[in-house]
Protein backbone atom coordinates (compact mmCIF):
# COMPACT_ATOMS: atom_id res chain seq x y z
CA UNK A 1 0.00 0.00 0.00
CA UNK A 2 3.09 2.42 -0.44
CA UNK A 3 2.25 5.30 -2.04
CA UNK A 4 1.32 6.39 -5.27
CA UNK A 5 -1.15 3.40 -5.18
CA UNK A 6 -4.14 3.36 -5.66
CA UNK A 7 -4.58 1.72 -2.28
CA UNK A 8 -2.60 4.27 -0.75
CA UNK A 9 -4.88 6.73 -2.51
CA UNK A 10 -8.40 5.30 -0.87
CA UNK A 11 -6.36 4.81 2.71
CA UNK A 12 -5.77 8.25 2.58
CA UNK A 13 -9.08 9.14 1.71
CA UNK A 14 -10.35 7.52 3.90
CA UNK A 15 -7.61 8.69 6.94
CA UNK A 16 -8.94 12.28 5.68
CA UNK A 17 -12.57 11.63 6.64
CA UNK A 18 -12.08 9.95 9.60
CA UNK A 19 -9.39 12.56 11.27
CA UNK A 20 -10.91 15.80 10.39
CA UNK A 21 -14.54 14.76 12.37
CA UNK A 22 -12.11 14.32 15.16
CA UNK A 23 -9.98 17.57 15.20
CA UNK A 24 -11.62 19.04 17.75
CA UNK A 25 -10.94 16.60 20.26
CA UNK A 26 -7.34 16.42 20.22
CA UNK A 27 -6.59 12.93 21.94
CA UNK A 28 -8.89 10.80 20.03
CA UNK A 29 -7.35 12.59 16.65
CA UNK A 30 -4.11 12.07 17.52
CA UNK A 31 -4.70 8.64 18.72
CA UNK A 32 -6.46 7.80 15.42
CA UNK A 33 -3.42 9.11 13.23
CA UNK A 34 -1.07 7.03 15.72
CA UNK A 35 -3.15 3.95 14.59
CA UNK A 36 -3.49 4.79 11.05
CA UNK A 37 0.38 4.89 11.19
CA UNK A 38 0.46 1.58 12.40
CA UNK A 39 -1.69 0.43 10.21
CA UNK A 40 0.03 1.90 6.98
CA UNK A 41 3.49 0.14 8.38
CA UNK A 42 2.33 -2.78 8.98
CA UNK A 43 0.84 -3.19 5.43
CA UNK A 44 4.86 -3.85 4.63
CA UNK A 45 5.29 -6.27 7.58
CA UNK A 46 3.50 -6.61 10.63
CA UNK A 47 6.07 -8.09 12.86
CA UNK A 48 8.41 -4.85 12.53
CA UNK A 49 5.47 -2.74 14.07
CA UNK A 50 6.77 -3.50 17.11
CA UNK A 51 10.20 -2.36 16.68
CA UNK A 52 8.64 0.84 15.24
CA UNK A 53 6.46 1.60 18.54
CA UNK A 54 9.50 0.06 20.96
CA UNK A 55 12.15 2.53 19.30
CA UNK A 56 9.55 5.23 19.69
CA UNK A 57 8.68 4.16 23.13
CA UNK A 58 12.09 4.39 24.13
CA UNK A 59 13.13 7.28 23.18
CA UNK A 60 10.14 9.48 24.70
CA UNK A 61 10.99 7.59 28.08
CA UNK A 62 14.63 8.44 27.94
CA UNK A 63 13.49 11.93 26.75
CA UNK A 64 11.05 12.61 29.79
CA UNK A 65 13.74 11.15 32.03
CA UNK A 66 16.58 14.36 30.65
CA UNK A 67 13.65 17.32 30.72
CA UNK A 68 13.19 16.07 34.40
CA UNK A 69 16.63 16.35 35.08
CA UNK A 70 18.14 19.95 36.24
CA UNK A 71 22.15 18.20 35.70
CA UNK A 72 23.51 18.98 32.53
CA UNK A 73 25.78 15.55 33.14
CA UNK A 74 22.40 13.78 33.78
CA UNK A 75 21.06 15.21 30.81
CA UNK A 76 23.94 14.32 28.71
CA UNK A 77 24.03 10.59 29.84
CA UNK A 78 20.82 9.78 28.49
CA UNK A 79 21.73 11.70 25.57
CA UNK A 80 24.69 9.51 24.72
CA UNK A 81 23.04 6.17 26.31
CA UNK A 82 19.68 6.76 24.36
CA UNK A 83 21.54 7.48 21.45
CA UNK A 84 23.56 4.38 21.53
CA UNK A 85 20.64 2.39 21.73
CA UNK A 86 18.83 3.81 18.37
CA UNK A 87 22.43 3.38 16.60
CA UNK A 88 22.82 -0.21 17.91
CA UNK A 89 19.53 -1.01 16.38
CA UNK A 90 20.75 0.67 13.23
CA UNK A 91 23.35 -1.21 12.60
CA UNK A 92 22.64 -4.09 14.08
CA UNK A 93 19.65 -4.26 11.46
CA UNK A 94 21.52 -2.64 8.52
CA UNK A 95 25.10 -3.50 8.75
CA UNK A 96 25.91 -6.75 10.49
CA UNK A 97 26.42 -8.66 6.83
CA UNK A 98 28.50 -5.43 5.96
CA UNK A 99 30.75 -5.90 8.65
CA UNK A 100 30.52 -9.27 9.13
CA UNK A 101 31.13 -10.13 4.77
CA UNK A 102 34.31 -7.57 5.60
CA UNK A 103 35.95 -9.45 8.24
CA UNK A 104 35.81 -12.66 6.46
CA UNK A 105 37.46 -10.81 3.40
CA UNK A 106 40.30 -9.62 5.83
CA UNK A 107 40.37 -13.22 7.16
CA UNK A 108 40.93 -14.36 3.70
CA UNK A 109 43.89 -12.52 3.28
CA UNK A 110 45.77 -14.00 6.17
CA UNK A 111 44.25 -17.56 6.33
CA UNK A 112 41.25 -19.57 5.56
CA UNK A 113 38.07 -18.41 7.64
CA UNK A 114 35.59 -21.03 8.79
CA UNK A 115 32.32 -21.90 6.56
CA UNK A 116 29.87 -19.66 7.45
CA UNK A 117 26.15 -19.13 5.68
CA UNK A 118 25.88 -15.23 6.53
CA UNK A 119 22.39 -13.98 6.20
CA UNK A 120 21.74 -10.59 7.40
CA UNK A 121 18.23 -9.49 8.91
CA UNK A 122 15.90 -8.27 7.14
CA UNK A 123 15.94 -4.46 6.82
CA UNK A 124 12.96 -2.75 8.38
CA UNK A 125 11.43 -0.29 5.54
CA UNK A 126 12.64 3.08 6.64
CA UNK A 127 14.27 2.31 9.63
CA UNK A 128 17.15 4.72 9.01
CA UNK A 129 14.38 7.66 8.81
CA UNK A 130 12.48 6.64 11.91
CA UNK A 131 16.05 6.12 13.96
CA UNK A 132 16.88 9.54 12.91
CA UNK A 133 13.51 10.78 14.18
CA UNK A 134 14.41 9.11 17.78
CA UNK A 135 17.49 10.65 17.77
CA UNK A 136 16.32 14.02 16.71
CA UNK A 137 13.75 13.29 19.80
CA UNK A 138 16.65 13.06 22.29
CA UNK A 139 18.61 15.58 20.92
CA UNK A 140 16.47 18.59 21.05
CA UNK A 141 15.20 17.29 24.78
CA UNK A 142 18.93 18.00 25.37
CA UNK A 143 19.55 21.19 23.94
CA UNK A 144 16.44 22.43 25.55
CA UNK A 145 14.55 23.70 22.01
CA UNK A 146 11.19 21.63 22.95
CA UNK A 147 10.03 23.30 26.28
CA UNK A 148 6.90 21.82 27.01
CA UNK A 149 7.42 18.25 28.70
CA UNK A 150 7.74 15.43 26.47
CA UNK A 151 4.02 13.56 26.03
CA UNK A 152 4.17 9.77 25.23
CA UNK A 153 1.70 9.75 22.68
CA UNK A 154 2.79 12.66 20.77
CA UNK A 155 6.30 11.18 20.73
CA UNK A 156 5.06 7.96 19.11
CA UNK A 157 3.20 9.94 16.59
CA UNK A 158 6.47 12.23 16.19
CA UNK A 159 8.34 9.60 15.36
CA UNK A 160 5.56 6.92 13.04
CA UNK A 161 3.64 9.60 11.56
CA UNK A 162 2.81 7.69 8.01
CA UNK A 163 3.45 10.54 5.35
CA UNK A 164 7.12 10.85 6.20
CA UNK A 165 7.40 7.39 7.64
CA UNK A 166 9.17 6.09 5.07
CA UNK A 167 11.40 7.91 2.95
CA UNK A 168 11.25 11.76 4.72
CA UNK A 169 11.74 14.20 4.93
CA UNK A 170 13.36 14.18 8.36
CA UNK A 171 11.31 15.99 10.85
CA UNK A 172 12.47 18.19 13.92
CA UNK A 173 11.00 16.86 16.98
CA UNK A 174 11.25 20.68 18.15
CA UNK A 175 9.40 21.84 15.04
CA UNK A 176 6.60 19.02 14.84
CA UNK A 177 5.71 17.79 18.39
CA UNK A 178 4.18 21.91 19.22
CA UNK A 179 2.01 20.84 15.98
CA UNK A 180 0.69 18.02 17.58
CA UNK A 181 -0.22 19.59 20.87
CA UNK A 182 -3.23 21.60 19.19
CA UNK A 183 -6.01 20.35 17.15
CA UNK A 184 -5.71 21.63 13.34
CA UNK A 185 -7.19 24.54 12.15
CA UNK A 186 -9.93 23.92 9.10
CA UNK A 187 -9.41 27.50 7.95
CA UNK A 188 -5.73 27.11 8.33
CA UNK A 189 -5.67 24.06 5.52
CA UNK A 190 -3.75 25.40 1.96
CA UNK A 191 -5.72 22.67 0.41
CA UNK A 192 -4.76 24.15 -3.11
CA UNK A 193 -1.30 23.98 -2.10
CA UNK A 194 -1.61 20.32 -0.71
CA UNK A 195 -3.41 18.93 -3.74
CA UNK A 196 -0.98 20.85 -6.05
CA UNK A 197 1.84 19.15 -4.43
CA UNK A 198 0.68 15.67 -4.59
CA UNK A 199 0.06 16.09 -8.33
CA UNK A 200 3.63 17.41 -9.42
CA UNK A 201 5.36 14.76 -7.05
CA UNK A 202 2.82 12.27 -8.84
CA UNK A 203 4.44 13.65 -12.27
CA UNK A 204 7.83 13.44 -10.72
CA UNK A 205 7.63 10.03 -9.70
CA UNK A 206 4.80 8.24 -12.42
CA UNK A 207 5.60 9.72 -15.48
CA UNK A 208 9.43 11.45 -15.46
CA UNK A 209 11.03 8.70 -12.78
CA UNK A 210 9.61 5.82 -13.68
CA UNK A 211 9.60 6.20 -17.53
CA UNK A 212 13.28 6.90 -17.35
CA UNK A 213 14.04 4.08 -15.32
CA UNK A 214 12.19 1.51 -17.30
CA UNK A 215 13.26 2.96 -20.72
CA UNK A 216 17.31 3.74 -19.72
CA UNK A 217 18.61 3.76 -16.44
CA UNK A 218 17.80 0.23 -15.52
CA UNK A 219 18.65 -1.33 -18.96
CA UNK A 220 21.67 0.70 -18.92
CA UNK A 221 23.73 -0.37 -15.66
CA UNK A 222 22.11 -3.55 -15.94
CA UNK A 223 24.81 -4.35 -18.87
CA UNK A 224 26.98 -1.25 -19.05
CA UNK A 225 29.17 -3.71 -21.03
CA UNK A 226 26.93 -3.80 -23.98
CA UNK A 227 26.75 -0.14 -24.36
CA UNK A 228 29.00 2.51 -26.32
CA UNK A 229 29.65 6.23 -24.43
CA UNK A 230 26.32 8.32 -25.87
CA UNK A 231 23.84 5.22 -24.83
CA UNK A 232 25.99 5.20 -21.05
CA UNK A 233 26.36 9.26 -20.31
CA UNK A 234 22.58 9.68 -21.31
CA UNK A 235 21.78 7.31 -18.69
CA UNK A 236 23.94 8.61 -16.53
CA UNK A 237 22.33 11.81 -16.87
CA UNK A 238 19.26 9.69 -17.06
CA UNK A 239 19.53 8.48 -12.97
CA UNK A 240 20.37 12.00 -12.15
CA UNK A 241 17.03 13.21 -13.35
CA UNK A 242 15.62 9.96 -12.26
CA UNK A 243 16.72 10.10 -8.66
CA UNK A 244 15.80 13.75 -8.52
CA UNK A 245 12.28 13.13 -10.24
CA UNK A 246 11.68 10.18 -7.74
CA UNK A 247 12.95 11.28 -4.26
CA UNK A 248 11.69 15.15 -4.98
CA UNK A 249 7.91 13.26 -5.75
CA UNK A 250 7.98 11.19 -3.02
CA UNK A 251 8.73 14.60 -0.71
CA UNK A 252 6.18 16.48 -2.63
CA UNK A 253 3.21 13.71 -2.05
CA UNK A 254 4.10 13.36 1.46
CA UNK A 255 3.94 17.59 2.29
CA UNK A 256 1.20 17.77 0.10
CA UNK A 257 -0.96 14.52 2.37
CA UNK A 258 0.68 16.52 5.67
CA UNK A 259 -0.71 20.19 4.74
CA UNK A 260 -4.07 18.17 4.21
CA UNK A 261 -4.27 16.76 7.58
CA UNK A 262 -3.48 20.30 8.71
CA UNK A 263 0.61 19.77 9.35
CA UNK A 264 3.53 21.53 7.54
CA UNK A 265 6.31 19.69 6.76
CA UNK A 266 9.71 21.44 6.08
CA UNK A 267 11.29 21.92 2.16
CA UNK A 268 13.71 19.62 1.12
CA UNK A 269 13.85 20.29 -2.41
CA UNK A 270 15.28 23.33 -3.83
CA UNK A 271 16.15 23.18 -7.43
CA UNK A 272 19.27 21.31 -6.31
CA UNK A 273 21.16 20.81 -9.93
CA UNK A 274 21.20 24.71 -10.41
CA UNK A 275 23.81 25.04 -7.41
CA UNK A 276 26.86 26.21 -8.71
CA UNK A 277 29.13 25.03 -5.41
CA UNK A 278 28.82 21.59 -3.22
CA UNK A 279 27.76 23.50 -0.80
CA UNK A 280 25.51 25.02 -2.44
CA UNK A 281 24.35 21.71 -3.54
CA UNK A 282 23.80 20.44 0.15
CA UNK A 283 21.45 23.26 1.01
CA UNK A 284 19.34 22.64 -1.85
CA UNK A 285 19.35 18.38 -1.85
CA UNK A 286 17.64 16.49 0.72
CA UNK A 287 17.43 19.26 2.47
CA UNK A 288 16.08 17.79 5.88
CA UNK A 289 19.03 14.86 6.22
CA UNK A 290 22.06 17.49 5.55
CA UNK A 291 20.91 19.55 8.08
CA UNK A 292 20.70 17.01 10.10
CA UNK A 293 23.92 15.86 9.69
CA UNK A 294 25.18 19.16 10.23
CA UNK A 295 23.79 19.63 13.00
CA UNK A 296 24.00 16.04 14.76
CA UNK A 297 27.52 15.28 13.59
CA UNK A 298 29.41 18.06 12.12
CA UNK A 299 29.03 20.95 14.71
CA UNK A 300 29.59 18.45 17.20
CA UNK A 301 33.07 17.19 15.73
CA UNK A 302 33.50 20.96 16.02
CA UNK A 303 32.68 21.99 12.74
CA UNK A 304 34.52 24.91 11.23
CA UNK A 305 36.20 25.83 14.55
CA UNK A 306 40.14 24.47 14.59
CA UNK A 307 41.61 25.54 10.96
CA UNK A 308 41.59 24.25 7.79
CA UNK A 309 42.81 20.47 7.89
CA UNK A 310 40.83 20.11 11.46
CA UNK A 311 37.48 21.73 9.02
CA UNK A 312 38.61 19.11 6.68
CA UNK A 313 38.25 15.94 8.42
CA UNK A 314 34.96 16.69 9.99
CA UNK A 315 33.48 17.47 6.81
CA UNK A 316 34.97 13.79 5.20
CA UNK A 317 33.98 12.29 8.27
CA UNK A 318 30.38 13.67 8.00
CA UNK A 319 30.18 12.79 4.21
CA UNK A 320 31.72 9.38 4.65
CA UNK A 321 29.08 8.33 7.33
CA UNK A 322 26.33 10.00 5.55
CA UNK A 323 27.33 7.64 2.62
CA UNK A 324 27.71 4.64 4.67
CA UNK A 325 23.73 5.73 6.34
CA UNK A 326 21.92 5.36 2.76
CA UNK A 327 23.34 1.65 2.52
CA UNK A 328 25.67 -1.02 3.73
CA UNK A 329 28.38 -0.71 0.63
CA UNK A 330 31.30 0.39 -0.29
CA UNK A 331 29.86 1.86 -3.50
CA UNK A 332 27.93 4.20 -0.41
CA UNK A 333 31.31 4.74 1.27
CA UNK A 334 32.70 5.97 -1.72
CA UNK A 335 29.90 8.16 -3.19
CA UNK A 336 29.94 10.01 0.52
CA UNK A 337 34.05 10.22 -0.01
CA UNK A 338 33.47 11.79 -3.27
CA UNK A 339 30.96 14.84 -1.65
CA UNK A 340 33.13 15.08 1.20
CA UNK A 341 36.08 15.69 -1.49
CA UNK A 342 34.18 18.25 -3.60
CA UNK A 343 33.08 20.34 -0.04
CA UNK A 344 36.75 20.66 1.33
CA UNK A 345 38.36 21.41 -2.45
CA UNK A 346 35.69 23.84 -2.50
CA UNK A 347 36.79 24.83 0.61
CA UNK A 348 40.47 25.50 -0.77
CA UNK A 349 39.31 27.10 -3.72
CA UNK A 350 37.26 29.82 -2.39
CA UNK A 351 40.25 30.40 0.13
CA UNK A 352 42.65 31.72 -2.57
CA UNK A 353 43.14 35.17 -2.39
CA UNK A 354 42.94 37.18 -5.70
CA UNK A 355 39.77 35.24 -7.38
CA UNK A 356 36.63 37.08 -6.05
CA UNK A 357 36.23 38.86 -9.36
CA UNK A 358 36.06 35.54 -10.90
CA UNK A 359 34.01 33.72 -8.78
CA UNK A 360 30.80 36.37 -8.84
CA UNK A 361 31.21 36.60 -12.61
CA UNK A 362 28.16 35.42 -13.96
CA UNK A 363 30.10 33.21 -16.65
CA UNK A 364 31.95 31.45 -13.84
CA UNK A 365 28.33 31.17 -12.44
CA UNK A 366 27.44 29.09 -15.42
CA UNK A 367 30.69 27.51 -15.54
CA UNK A 368 30.40 26.29 -11.58
CA UNK A 369 27.19 24.90 -12.14
CA UNK A 370 27.58 23.15 -14.98
CA UNK A 371 30.67 21.34 -13.42
CA UNK A 372 28.82 20.99 -10.25
CA UNK A 373 26.48 19.06 -12.29
CA UNK A 374 29.12 16.63 -13.58
CA UNK A 375 30.51 16.25 -10.32
CA UNK A 376 27.05 15.25 -8.43
CA UNK A 377 26.69 12.85 -11.89
CA UNK A 378 29.76 11.11 -11.48
CA UNK A 379 28.60 10.51 -7.69
CA UNK A 380 25.17 9.12 -8.62
CA UNK A 381 27.35 6.43 -10.70
CA UNK A 382 28.41 4.79 -7.55
CA UNK A 383 25.25 5.41 -5.57
CA UNK A 384 23.43 3.60 -8.36
CA UNK A 385 25.64 0.65 -9.33
CA UNK A 386 25.04 -2.69 -7.42
CA UNK A 387 29.02 -3.33 -7.10
CA UNK A 388 32.27 -1.10 -7.21
CA UNK A 389 33.10 -3.39 -10.35
CA UNK A 390 30.16 -2.02 -12.04
CA UNK A 391 30.79 1.31 -11.57
CA UNK A 392 33.98 0.95 -12.94
CA UNK A 393 32.38 -0.61 -16.00
CA UNK A 394 30.06 2.79 -16.52
CA UNK A 395 33.19 4.93 -16.30
CA UNK A 396 35.15 2.42 -19.02
CA UNK A 397 32.00 2.59 -21.27
CA UNK A 398 31.86 6.47 -21.46
CA UNK A 399 34.86 6.72 -23.35
CA UNK A 400 34.18 3.91 -25.92
CA UNK A 401 32.66 5.64 -29.58
CA UNK A 402 29.07 4.73 -30.63
CA UNK A 403 25.85 5.60 -31.84
CA UNK A 404 23.04 6.27 -29.59
CA UNK A 405 20.58 3.03 -29.60
CA UNK A 406 18.90 2.91 -25.92
CA UNK A 407 17.05 5.93 -25.81
CA UNK A 408 14.38 7.41 -28.05
CA UNK A 409 13.08 11.18 -28.90
CA UNK A 410 10.57 10.58 -25.90
CA UNK A 411 13.08 9.96 -23.56
CA UNK A 412 15.42 12.46 -23.84
CA UNK A 413 12.64 14.86 -23.74
CA UNK A 414 11.23 13.85 -20.73
CA UNK A 415 15.20 13.81 -19.32
CA UNK A 416 14.92 17.20 -20.84
CA UNK A 417 11.72 18.26 -18.79
CA UNK A 418 13.90 17.17 -15.47
CA UNK A 419 16.19 19.24 -15.85
CA UNK A 420 14.42 22.20 -17.34
CA UNK A 421 12.20 21.92 -14.53
CA UNK A 422 14.93 22.84 -12.34
CA UNK A 423 15.04 26.20 -13.39
CA UNK A 424 11.64 27.16 -13.53
CA UNK A 425 10.91 30.25 -11.25
CA UNK A 426 9.52 29.52 -7.26
CA UNK A 427 7.02 32.35 -8.01
CA UNK A 428 5.68 29.97 -10.80
CA UNK A 429 4.24 27.51 -8.29
CA UNK A 430 2.53 30.34 -6.13
CA UNK A 431 0.96 32.02 -9.51
CA UNK A 432 -0.64 28.40 -9.87
CA UNK A 433 -1.77 28.25 -6.58
CA UNK A 434 -3.50 31.26 -6.79
CA UNK A 435 -5.13 30.82 -10.27
CA UNK A 436 -6.69 27.48 -8.34
CA UNK A 437 -7.91 29.58 -5.68
CA UNK A 438 -9.68 31.67 -7.98
CA UNK A 439 -11.56 28.87 -9.72
CA UNK A 440 -14.66 27.12 -7.96
CA UNK A 441 -14.83 23.82 -6.20
CA UNK A 442 -16.26 21.15 -8.72
CA UNK A 443 -14.16 22.78 -11.51
CA UNK A 444 -10.81 21.94 -8.78
CA UNK A 445 -12.15 18.56 -8.63
CA UNK A 446 -12.48 18.03 -12.34
CA UNK A 447 -9.10 19.27 -12.68
CA UNK A 448 -7.73 17.18 -10.04
CA UNK A 449 -9.37 14.50 -11.76
CA UNK A 450 -8.22 14.91 -15.03
CA UNK A 451 -4.42 15.18 -13.88
CA UNK A 452 -4.39 12.00 -12.53
CA UNK A 453 -6.32 10.11 -14.84
CA UNK A 454 -3.70 11.70 -17.61
CA UNK A 455 -1.10 10.68 -14.80
CA UNK A 456 -2.18 7.14 -15.12
CA UNK A 457 -2.52 6.95 -18.70
CA UNK A 458 0.98 8.53 -19.12
CA UNK A 459 2.97 6.60 -16.76
CA UNK A 460 4.43 3.12 -17.06
CA UNK A 461 2.11 -0.25 -16.01
CA UNK A 462 3.03 -0.65 -12.36
CA UNK A 463 4.92 1.40 -10.30
CA UNK A 464 8.15 1.08 -9.42
CA UNK A 465 8.99 1.04 -5.31
CA UNK A 466 10.40 4.85 -4.40
CA UNK A 467 14.06 4.71 -4.55
CA UNK A 468 14.61 6.21 -1.27
CA UNK A 469 12.44 3.04 0.28
CA UNK A 470 15.72 0.95 0.45
CA UNK A 471 17.24 3.66 3.03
Amino acid sequence: MLFPTVEFGLFFLLTLGVAWPLARRLAWHNGFLLLVSYVFYGFWNWAYVPLLFGLSLFAALVAQRSQRSTRASVRKAWLVGGVIVCLAVLVYYKYTGFVLQNLLDLWRQVGTPPALQLESPLLPLGISFFVFHAISLLGDVYRQKLKEPVRIPDALLYVAFFPQLIAGPILRASDFIPQLAKSPDPQAIFVNRGLMLIVIGLIKKVIISNQLATALVDPAFAAPQALAGPDMLLAVYGYAVQIYCDFSGYTDIAIGCALLLGYRFPDNFNRPYTATDPQDFWRRWHISLSSWLRDYLYIPLGGSHGGRWFTARNLMITMLLGGLWHGASWTFVIWGGLHGMYLIVHRLWTAVPGLTRLRTSNAWRWIARLLMFHAVCAAWVFFRAPSMQQALDVFARLAVSGPLTLAGSSVVALLLLGLAGQYLPPRWHDALENELSRWSAPLRGAALAVSLFAIELLGPSGVAPFIYFQF
